[in-house]
């Protein structure tokens, strides 16, 4: 029931704040955000003593078979974990600016807050599907009518894009649901299961796993974005403001991700074992093609935007090498990727709405002015480029050690992240932040209280994650082996 109460609290929230008027509507939003949070923790409590106590199960369309099948694993605990924490962090990050049709802006948030939740805790694959169709309504809005100079066009892309890998992945719902056949929880008659133990049961041919891997994947690739599916991303992390970059770049990307290893890998574990080697490769390829145009861009928000894609790249080739250390390291590395590049994003944002722009060559000296910031930006920093003692250094390692077993030549070319990203995140830090100040920065002021109180949570989870990582990896541990066990069983097979 708790579970049900998380899931649901951000949409009955989303509702009442639509009726809302004034500035109000800001505090309220956050209040519920934080009532979420707390609530999330208290999941988590209940799972470190009896995650069964968590899954929660009811009819939901009966004619169909579908039903409101809702459950915790480490991963999903983790992920819920992420946007408990991230939203108020964002909702608050808000508080400098003045929104029109405040309540309906934070309303979507919430609202899309609680579809990234269903994401994460479903455990019926029509229920997943709509929560998945859900999250991309809110966002859509958010940057369409709250975005940049090109917001329409932008938005309309990224909608194309995300909207056609979702009609790639219904083809599979549909298929997978035609091959079940169990008893009728009621009329004991035989019929079609969205099930996940039912799918998970499934005997399906090596042929039908492969066509229904891409039938699923390319509408993961495509939410994460790894390369080539990524174009839609760097416009749509440009135009949208601020909150909606986080929530697409914080949050929303980790659903493929969660989607590969919730569903993919165990229904398709075959079609996931052959596929592995083309993913791979191209994920690398997203890994140094997007390292290497970070480099060359001239704006900040851009430059995060490629930094994001080799992230997520170094990632998703840590899932398909397929062994507990790379595994491990993209579990990890989903949890720490989101909280560093929402934190890289505000401080973007800070610093475009004193300066007016956001152009690396056009600034610097910040530090000079504001030396609050400079040493959280270069924690944050410090986490985006995977220095030891910082969240982003167990996930980077365990992926690199993951992918080395693997093979060690991709493993050589997706180490080329550490050097290409300290190149470009030191080579920003510096042009930015150090120097002498000129005219748009002679001004700049130090951080406010709100902005403080956004950045100071977020370096230290930075530091804590790096200096103890083993909570979250204890954490998904019983999940990895499970997915481990899943797929080995069938490499000899398919060998």
């Amino acid at each position: 029931m708790m579970t049900l109460i998380v899931l649901f609290l951000p949409f009955v929230a989303a509702l009442l704040l639509s009726l809302v008027k004034g500035e109000s509507v800001k505090k309220i939003a956050l209040g519920f955000a934080l009532a979420e949070l707390v609530l999330a923790l208290m999941v988590l409590n209940q799972y470190m003593i009896d995650p069964k106590a968590l899954s929660f199960t009811c009819f939901w369309i009966t004619s169909l078979g579908a039903h409101l099948n809702i459950d915790v694993s480490g991963i999903s605990m983790l992920l819920v974990l992420l946007t408990a924490v991230l939203i108020p962090l964002i909702i608050l990050s808000t508080f400098k600016h003045d929104y029109k049709n405040p309540a309906a802006f934070y309303a979507l948030i919430l609202a899309m807050s609680g579809a990234l939740i269903g994401v994460f805790v479903a455990n019926d694959l029509l229920l997943f599907y709509v929560f998945w169709e859900a999250a991309l309504i809110p966002i859509y809005f958010i940057a369409a009518l709250w975005g940049g100079e090109n917001r329409i066009k932008v938005t309309f892309k990224f909608f194309l894009y995300t909207v056609i890998g979702s009609l790639f992945m219904l083809i599979g719902v549909m298929y997978l649901y035609l091959q079940t056949n169990v008893p009728h929880p009621i009329t004991f008659e035989p019929h079609h299961s969205f099930d996940f133990d039912h799918l998970v049961a499934l005997n399906l041919s090596f042929q039908e796993q492969c066509w229904l891997f891409w039938a699923f994947f390319i509408a993961f690739a495509i939410k994460m974005p790894i390369f080539p599916f990524h174009t839609w991303q760097p416009d749509t992390y440009t135009e949208a403001p601020a909150a909606g970059t986080m929530l697409l770049s914080g949050i929303m990307l980790k659903m493929g991700i969660f989607g590969v290893l919730h569903w993919l890998m165990p229904i398709m574990n075959e079609g996931f074992y052959a596929n592995a080697k083309i993913v791979i490769t191209l994920a690398i390829i997203g890994v140094v093609y997007a390292s290497i145009l970070a480099i060359m861009q001239k704006d900040m928000k851009r430059l995060i935007a490629y930094s994001s894609i080799a992230h997520v790249g170094l990632i998703a080739a840590g899932l398909f090498a397929v062994n507990e250390q790379s595994l491990q390291g993209a579990v990890i590395q989903m949890f720490a990727h989101g909280v560093n590049v929402v934190g890289l994003f505000f401080i973007i944002d800070i610093i475009e709405s004193r300066t007016g722009t956001r152009d690396i060559a056009s600034l610097g000296g910040i530090i000079n002015k504001a030396p609050k910031l400079g040493v959280l930006f270069v924690i944050i920093m410090l986490g985006a480029v995977a220095l030891p003692l910082t969240n982003g250094f167990p996930g980077e390692f365990l992926l690199l050690n993951g992918i080395f077993q693997y093979n060690a030549v991709l493993a050589a070319v997706a180490g080329l992240t550490i050097i290409l990203g300290a190149v470009y995140m030191l080579k920003m830090y510096q042009n930015v932040m150090l120097g002498e100040v000129n005219a748009l920065t002679e001004k700049f002021t130090d951080l406010t209280m709100t902005e403080f109180a956004v950045l100071v949570p977020i370096a230290a989870i930075v530091i804590i994650t790096g200096i103890y990582p083993q909570y979250f990896l204890d954490l998904t541990q019983g999940d990895v082996d499970h997915l481990l066990k899943l797929v080995n069983t069938n490499i000899v097979t398919i060998k």
